[in-house]
């Protein structure tokens, strides 16, 4: 639509509304709308369903991931922030032509910004939701990946046994009991199964890195987001499961990132 079609009054408006519905950033909230609806009754609507708490990126459609923009369907996981920690980290032990396989991949934002990254990899994406599958679909097409729909690894051609050189998981880390302490536009909106790592949290990371050396190429890594309080408890279940591990953190984006390596022999 375009800031033109609007009076200062109606802007001053639309982000009193986003700041009074707990919109922490209402002013970039509403640049954002404005400069997506179409038309006035549609900036009305979508104003109206973000001050009702739908996640923003649910209402334009895509959201923002290390300077790409990644469709986002309702009802699949949004892409955080700090994730773009564990593109980095991922990046930084990567060459353009790896095989790399982003599980729990939801939008597949992780994947994407590393084969973008990187130029080129082989890249397989893998959810077991077929929502986000379809909506991966859309986003990994573009850089030659594939997707998979499955639980974890077993949705994986077992020709990438040993040949993996970079797995990536976002993997859900929330303990059930604190799924209820989230943010009401998660907690609501958000599939319970994307949030919930059981009771400690680490119930899908603990099967990430149980089969990790299988998939693994030698000399290749494994990078799992978790909390910073989980950290320890991550280290030890990848140090179990047979990898050489380090924990990489980042104090700005509250970002905290378990590697796990493995022997290049």
């Amino acid at each position: 639509m375009g800031k033109k079609f609007l009076d200062n009054e109606t802007e001053k408006s639309i982000i009193h509304s986003l700041r009074n519905a707990g919109c922490v950033f209402a002013e970039d909230e509403t640049r954002l709308l404005i400069s997506e609806a179409r038309t006035s009754e549609d900036l009305k609507n979508m104003v109206e369903m973000r001050a009702d708490g739908l996640p923003l990126e649910y209402i334009v459609g895509y959201a923002e991931f290390c300077g790409l923009r990644i469709e986002v369907d309702r009802g699949v996981f949004v892409p955080r922030k700090r994730t773009e920690f564990l593109v980095h980290q991922a990046e930084a032990l990567s060459c353009s032509g790896d095989i790399v396989v982003d599980l729990c991949c939801g939008s597949g934002a992780v994947g994407v910004a590393l084969a973008a990254a990187l130029g080129r990899v082989e890249l397989y994406s893998i959810d077991i939701d077929p929502v986000a599958v379809r909506c991966a679909g859309r986003n990994v097409t573009d850089f030659g990946g594939r997707v998979f729909e499955g639980d974890l690894y077993k949705a994986l051609p077992h020709s990438l046994k040993g040949h993996v050189n970079i797995l990536v998981a976002n993997v859900p880390y929330v303990p059930t009991e604190a799924i209820k302490l989230l943010p009401q536009e998660a907690r609501l909106h958000e599939p319970k199964e994307a949030l919930d790592g059981g009771g400690d949290g680490l119930d899908i990371q603990r099967r990430v890195a149980a089969e990790a050396l299988l998939w693994l190429a030698p000399g290749g890594h494994l990078l799992i987001e978790t909390s910073e309080m989980q950290a320890p408890q991550s280290f030890e279940i990848f140090s179990g499961a047979g990898l050489t591990t380090k924990v990489a953190r980042d104090e700005e984006l509250d970002a905290t990132i378990v590697i796990g390596s493995k022997s290049g022999f």
